[in-house]
């Protein structure tokens, strides 16, 4: 990799920029998604609102502007489990445009929706009979009909279909297929294959759920489409496994499967072995050749024709190893990392503690790490960012000591997207989200 590719900058930042300590729980943002083109880009939060923002085309470079934002969730209560139901919104997932308005889907742990965005024209009633003091006459003074004009422009979001009771457990994951068609929508135990037409019924194409419950050995963590063939999609489980499915082979694919799997060293088994080998998030890359996933303490690509092991493990949390114990008891050990492929496939992204966040290249030589952090706002006004930016070179395979009594565990970068055709990612931070270009 080039030296130029480590030059990585704070470009912006939206949300809460004071040093408030008192975020509210429902500003706190859940998921952060790119539209296929880039010039869009999708968060959702606890609260269940989505906002999006617009690329600002008067700027040079990357750089975003409020689009809209609005309520997807309301907080419900499913009255046969008497459990309340959350609003936080746990993925959102851009349809292909075909027209001018734009179509969303987001889900909370039990309904998806599809969201149209769209521009409207807001008239009022510029002239009638009555507003040049003419009294119509009947047969000597024509009716003139009111005339509307123009009066301003609107972006407006109307929920077009609810796709609903068709999980018992919490959505994990939906995935368009590339057909344009079709979606799944993932939980604990069951995957459903929607089409986006429909929102009534779905086809449950996995289901991993035991005939008696206290047998349950596994839960799907999380599930996607192939992004070049509609008959192909795979999902994880918290057993550290992957599986690749295809449509065509059963109506029930979690028999009919490709198992991607690493045995793990017997010697190196622990209480905790179990919990940090469960798989947070799994990715295509763009040409779906290769399958990036992520747990606890590693990264892992896998090339789709070989399951016998990862072409490339890369070790995010090392210094944690030892920490174990401290992190299952402050519940971190449990926390969801997402990673995801930059557009061309040859990078890859995923978070860590402190609101830092690594980019690596696919063969793991190289290791930028950035920091999402508020004081890159102070980086920008004294006129660098690059203080903000830690390049931790590779040394000898080694990297540099963490203090690990240093680290704060409140602050995580557990949701990120990147660009589709170019080097910028957006970053959620508690509630901020930063652009890093």
């Amino acid at each position: 990799m080039a030296e130029a590719e480590h030059n990585w900058k704070f470009a912006q930042c939206f949300g809460d920029k004071g040093d408030s300590e008192d975020i509210t729980e429902a500003d706190i943002i859940s998921t952060v998604e790119f539209d296929h083109t880039g010039d869009y880009l999708a968060t959702g939060d606890k609260g269940g609102r989505v906002v999006l923002f617009e690329r600002n085309e008067s700027k040079k470079g990357c750089e975003y502007k409020f689009h809209t934002e609005f309520q997807s969730h309301e907080p419900e209560f499913d009255y046969l489990k008497s459990l309340e139901i959350e609003e936080k919104i746990n993925k959102i997932k851009w349809c292909k445009r075909q027209n001018a308005a734009h179509f969303l889907l987001s889900t909370n742990d039990k309904t998806i929706k599809l969201w149209k965005v769209f521009e409207k024209s807001l008239k009022v009633v510029a002239e009638n009979n009555l507003s040049d003091g003419i009294r119509p006459q009947v047969n000597s003074s024509p009716l003139r009909l009111p005339k509307l004009t123009h009066h301003d422009t609107i972006i407006a979001a109307v929920p077009r279909k609810v796709y609903a009771n068709a999980h018992a457990y919490h959505i994990n994951s939906i995935s368009i297929n590339s057909d344009g068609e079709t979606y799944l929508s993932a939980d604990d135990l069951r995957i459903n294959l929607w089409n986006l037409d429909i929102s009534d019924q779905s086809f449950n194409i996995v289901d991993i759920k035991p005939v008696n419950m206290e047998e349950l050995t596994e839960v799907i963590t999380a599930a996607e489409f192939h992004p070049c063939h509609c008959n192909l999609f795979m999902y994880s489980s918290s057993k550290g496994t992957i599986k690749l499915s295809d449509m065509r082979a059963s109506a029930l694919c979690d028999q009919h499967a490709k198992m991607f799997e690493e045995e793990e060293d017997p010697s190196s088994k622990s209480f905790f072995s179990e919990i940090i080998s469960s798989i947070s998030d799994v990715k295509f890359s763009k040409d779906g050749r290769y399958i990036l996933s992520r747990d606890y303490l590693t990264l892992k690509i896998w090339d789709i024709n070989m399951d016998s092991k990862p072409v490339k493990t890369i070790n995010i949390h090392d210094h944690l190893r030892n920490k174990l114990c401290d992190l299952y008891e402050n519940d971190c050990i449990f926390d969801k990392f997402e990673c995801t492929f930059s557009g061309d496939g040859k990078s890859l992204l995923t978070g860590s503690y402190n609101n830092y966040f690594h980019i690596y290249d696919r063969e793991g030589k190289t290791d930028v790490t950035l920091q999402a952090d508020k004081s890159a706002f102070k980086a920008k006004r004294i006129g660098s960012a690059k203080n903000k930016m830690l390049t931790a070179r590779a040394k000898n395979g080694k990297k540099e000591d963490v203090n690990v009594d240093t680290i704060d565990f409140n602050k995580k970068i557990l949701h990120a997207s990147w660009h589709p055709n170019e080097n910028s990612i957006a970053v959620a931070a508690t509630n901020n989200l930063f652009i890093f270009t």
